[in-house]
């Protein structure tokens, strides 16, 4: 006669129902994460790979969220470099109008105004810093408020604050690009141009490009232009024209720079992409599996309750009673 031990059969009993519990608890973890393990001791031989697959994915990462920082500064840059550009030919475009008309009455508001544009470009800020002011962010590069702060100061130069460090982003494995700008390149031209006008309607003399004008005195700049006034004023917007150039080709660059990061940040978005899909085929777990995992766990578990429970009545106790 063989002997059947009752304490044996809830031992067996129980341990199918832990290691069923146990599949189900990883069925589940599985279809939460998409992954066949949440540390790397699941995946055995395969977790070395997984471990230089996954730094691959954070350097991929880092490059990406350099790469959308960068750009989105440039794209500030851009509306800034526009706004110190609009001030540039708003002036000379008086300047034009006001000859033309042949009355220069509110000549000096209306390039005062314009003066304030380009100021505005200038100390343009992105995120709480001044995009021009080089290395020393939190200082305004451009300091003098008004054409008369300007014309008061010892020279154009000595009206910017910024240094001469220019922002560099790495934006991947092999490539830094220089995407700063600074503020006395990108506006010293225009304030000189600025800076001498107001300086003649002070009564100060003038010299561009070798020739000097002389004022008949302070407040010059009135009523109808002279030829000494024309002849000025002339020469004036030949060099808003060179300024106004020069801050274009600055425009263009920065356009270039930003459509070159833009190609870089796809390419990392496309090298991101290939890999994660490298990684969910060599480490993922297919969803369907895993519900068929976890349903067949579920079974297990029932028919292992159902067995203890039907031990609790064939008991030798239940019997002698």
């Amino acid at each position: 006669m063989t002997r059947v031990a009752t304490n044996a059969n809830y031992q067996s009993a129980l341990l199918s129902l832990m290691n069923a519990q146990n599949r189900a608890q990883q069925a589940q973890e599985r279809i939460d994460s998409g992954k066949i393990a949440t540390d790397m001791s699941g995946y055995g031989r395969g977790a070395e790979q997984l471990t230089s697959l996954t730094s691959t994915q954070a350097r991929l990462d880092g490059f990406i969220a350099t790469g959308e920082t960068v750009a989105a500064r440039l794209s500030a840059q851009d509306l800034a470099m526009s706004r110190i550009a609009e001030g540039g030919t708003g002036a000379r475009e008086a300047i034009a109008t006001s000859l033309a008309a042949g009355r220069i009455d509110n000549l000096m508001t209306e390039l005062g105004l314009h003066y304030q544009t380009v100021q505005g470009g200038l100390n343009a800020q992105h995120q709480g810093g001044y995009l021009f002011a080089g290395g020393q962010s939190d200082v305004a590069p451009a300091t003098a408020a008004t054409m008369t702060d300007l014309a008061a100061a010892p020279s154009a130069a000595s009206t910017f604050a910024n240094d001469a460090l220019k922002q560099k982003s790495r934006i991947d494995e092999k490539t830094t690009v220089e995407t700063g700008f600074l503020a006395n390149e990108l506006g010293g031209p225009l304030t000189d141009v600025f800076r001498n006008i107001q300086a003649f309607q002070n009564g100060t003399p003038v010299t561009v490009n070798g020739v000097t004008y002389t004022p008949t005195g302070p407040g010059t700049l009135t009523g109808q232009p002279d030829a000494n006034i024309s002849a000025f004023l002339t020469a004036q917007m030949g060099e808003l024209d060179k300024a106004n150039e020069g801050l274009t080709n600055q425009n263009a660059k920065n356009g270039l720079i930003e459509n070159h990061v833009g190609s870089a940040l796809d390419a990392q978005e496309g090298k991101k992409n290939a890999l994660e899909k490298m990684m969910q085929d060599k480490f993922g777990y297919d969803p369907a599996q895993a519900i068929t995992d976890l349903q067949m766990a579920q079974v297990a578990i029932e028919a292992s309750a159902q067995i203890i429970n039907s031990l609790k009545n064939s008991s030798l106790l239940n019997l002698l009673r």
